[in-house]
């Protein structure tokens, strides 16, 4: 009898708490439920945490959360409005502010996430498609880029608008909350609230890249060229200073010998004449040194000279006849008679 009322009783027991656990539920302070009965929704949303009950077996308990979800979006390639490709990758920040509207017209993240996707994904093409890729690449409009200074060197010659960025009218940040303020509105039919999107990463396409890379090479090549051409400008101008430098030495040095050499000579001149000038035979003497100086530089070894017998250069050629009286014959410099008839 005993094991009997104790079989009962823990048969009761356990018929109690599954009928306990069928018509209650308990909501966390993270989620919402939405009771539907046959499909479809029963009264408002529930979204006070705690211990709630329902009809058992009829109705069914759907969550929904409450808490900021994420949403990422798949990279997508579209054109700029200056004929680009990109490819761009974007990501959000959502809630559901409705959770009655969401659960009709949604039901799931999932369906919500692909809603989403459509939406975001439709609002970033249309607003890149209507900018140019310097709005998108560029935060803000504002902010001063870094400056390639050998591009900006370029700009005042021959190279055109060679690292010149173009202004910008809006800037990225202006460009998302385009975007926000497009797609925001749709989602909010949805029960859905979007409180941020934002530009993941922004990629060329592939068939665009070749182009950029090609771009950045005929950039560098001009800055070579500028830079070969500047260097052998340079270069030259560097030569003809020296040789202007080099002319000048000379000629100023030049000028310093033939100075000196013309008062040595001048000096050696009035020593000469001093020395010389004397008496009539210290005359002779020089006459006669001069002349044979002279016949050492112009007449060589091989050289034929014809004279006349009353030249002045032929005179100290002459022996004398005149002898001493000794018997012997000398020379008498400066005085040759004339030859014998």
């Amino acid at each position: 009898m005993n094991r009997i009322s104790i079989s009962l009783a823990v048969l009761a027991f356990a018929v109690i708490v599954f009928i306990f656990n069928v018509c209650s539920y308990t909501v966390s302070p993270s989620e919402q439920v939405i009771i539907t009965q046959f499909g479809s929704p029963q009264g408002e949303p529930i979204s006070e945490a705690g211990l709630h009950f329902k009809k058992p077996f009829i109705q069914v308990v759907n969550r929904i959360p409450k808490n900021i979800l994420p949403w990422d979006g798949n990279r997508t390639e579209m054109p700029t409005k200056d004929k680009l490709y990109i490819a761009v990758d974007c990501f959000g920040r959502w809630r559901i502010t409705d959770p009655l509207e969401y659960f009709r017209r949604l039901r799931n993240e999932r369906s919500a996430s692909s809603r989403i996707e459509d939406i975001i994904g439709s609002a970033t093409r249309s607003i890149v498609g209507k900018n140019d890729l310097i709005e998108i690449v560029r935060t803000d409009k504002e902010r001063t880029p870094l400056k390639d200074e050998t591009l900006e060197v370029l700009t005042n010659g021959q190279s055109g608008n060679i690292g010149i960025l173009p202004k910008i009218r809006k800037g990225r940040n202006v460009l998302e909350d385009e975007i926000m303020a497009d797609a925001a509105p749709k989602l909010k039919q949805l029960g859905i609230e979007l409180l941020d999107v934002r530009f993941k990463r922004i990629n060329y396409n592939p068939s665009v890249v070749e182009k950029i890379y090609g771009r950045m090479t005929s950039e560098r090549q001009q800055i070579a060229s500028k830079f070969r051409s500047e260097g052998e400008g340079e270069a030259a101008r560097i030569l003809g200073d020296k040789e202007r430098d080099l002319n000048g030495i000379a000629s100023e040095a030049y000028k310093k010998v033939q100075t000196i050499r013309g008062q040595a000579d001048a000096e050696a001149s009035k020593i000469y004449a001093r020395a010389y000038g004397q008496n009539p035979n210290a005359a002779e003497l020089y006459e006669f040194i001069k002349t044979m100086e002279m016949y050492r530089n112009t007449i060589g070894k091989q050289s034929t000279l014809i004279l006349s017998t009353d030249s002045d250069l032929f005179k100290f050629l002459k022996s004398s006849d005149q002898t001493n009286s000794g018997g012997t014959t000398e020379p008498r410099l400066g005085i040759i008679p004339p030859p014998s008839e």
